[in-house]
């Protein structure tokens, strides 16, 4: 991961509001878990002296929300407003700031703070921080208040949290690249997926998509491993070089020992068994995606080739700008569906039943 020019930011304290409160702000909520979301309105902390005031324009649906919604992995923090997946653009900056002007283009992801301290936040791994990052959504401030994620109009973010999106990328097609895209680059950035590397991807849905084009963009070999080949159009159009159905017996037995890594991005359970019979020897297989239910693992899978079997979640802050302006450079955004505020729960139904091409974003001027 490059951090180079990436400055260590300050120790966040608890402090008392400094300049404006944007105060109280409209957004889409869930009121218990499994609810539908609703209008609503949510409290935004004042713009302190390292904040910036984001008008968000585009908010993406991840998975990842409907998991906490409905809290699928572990009691959620109530009324939860979902959304880690922001673009906007700058509306007010605290006196301090310096990172970041009134009318810039930015994003948000996955979290707005960390320890800052720890040894991954000095190393620019702050999803990895030690005492827990603060999510975007459904986590506490160091105040000790509930945060209210991108399905709202405004949110007040610090300026170390907040990435800038460069002007190659449009904002609604930017937004899912705050998780979907971050949670793809990471690892087959660490993985090393380039010229002469093998690489599947598990799924073509949200997360999916945008790892067979950040993949071809890097140089690799492509192949998608889907249930079927329904999709099979538009992951070669998207940039896989190969296109199977797991759905097949003869896929494992074809492409056995074929991929140096393969990266999965289904949130149901796999039969990791079957998926590290695709490995080559020394190759990994790595899960992004997070099934609710536990998996089971015949360990002899890895054993017999040297095999790794690991997880990554999204990325640090500096990786995450890297993300950004890579795809900038390379022309890359989320393939998208805009969708109002009050169509948000029909979206909900329609991404579990795989019925987007590929990702959801909301227009946040319908809220």
């Amino acid at each position: 991961m490059t951090t180079n020019g990436t400055s260590t930011p300050t120790a966040a304290t608890p402090t008392a509001p400094t300049t404006t409160t944007p105060g109280i702000v409209a957004a889409y909520a869930a009121p218990a878990a499994n609810a539908p979301l609703e209008r609503t309105t949510v409290p935004r902390r004042a713009v302190g002296e390292h904040d910036v005031l984001i008008d968000i324009k585009y908010a993406g649906i991840c998975h990842s929300d409907i998991h906490q919604a409905r809290d699928g992995w572990g009691e959620g923090i109530f009324p939860m407003v979902p959304g880690h997946e922001i673009a906007g653009v700058v509306a007010e900056v605290g006196p301090g700031v310096t990172r970041f002007k009134v009318g810039d283009r930015v994003g948000v992801g996955c979290f707005v703070d960390s320890c800052r301290e720890c040894e991954y936040c000095l190393k620019g791994l702050e999803q990895y921080c030690t005492q827990g990052m603060t999510g975007t959504y459904n986590g506490l401030d160091k105040n000790g208040e509930p945060t209210y994620g991108g399905y709202a109009t405004h949110i007040v973010v610090d300026e170390n949290y907040t990435l800038r999106i460069p002007e190659g990328i449009a904002l609604d097609e930017a937004a899912p690249l705050l998780c979907a895209g971050i949670t793809l680059y990471s690892p087959l950035a660490h993985w090393q997926a380039g010229p002469g590397k093998k690489v599947a991807v598990v799924g073509l849905g949200g997360l999916g998509h945008m790892g067979v084009k950040i993949a071809h963009a890097l140089g690799a070999e492509v192949t998608v491993l889907s249930q079927s080949l329904k999709k099979r159009e538009d992951g070669l159009k998207l940039g896989a070089d190969h296109f199977y159905a797991t759905s097949d017996p003869e896929t494992f037995t074809k492409l056995a020992g074929t991929f140096d890594l393969i990266v999965s991005t289904v949130s149901a359970p796999l039969d990791f068994s079957a998926y590290l019979g695709l490995v080559k020897t020394e190759g990994a297989l790595v899960n992004v995606g997070a099934p609710e239910e536990p998996v089971a693992l015949n360990l002899f899978s890895l054993i017999g080739g040297r095999k790794t079997l690991a997880g990554s979640m999204i990325g640090g802050i500096a990786e995450t700008q890297e993300m950004l302006d890579f795809c900038a450079e390379h022309g890359l955004g989320a393939e998208i569906e805009v969708i109002s505020a009050e169509q948000v729960n029909e979206a909900y139904e329609r991404v579990l039943a795989s019925d987007v091409r590929y990702r959801f974003v909301i227009d946040t001027s319908t809220i």
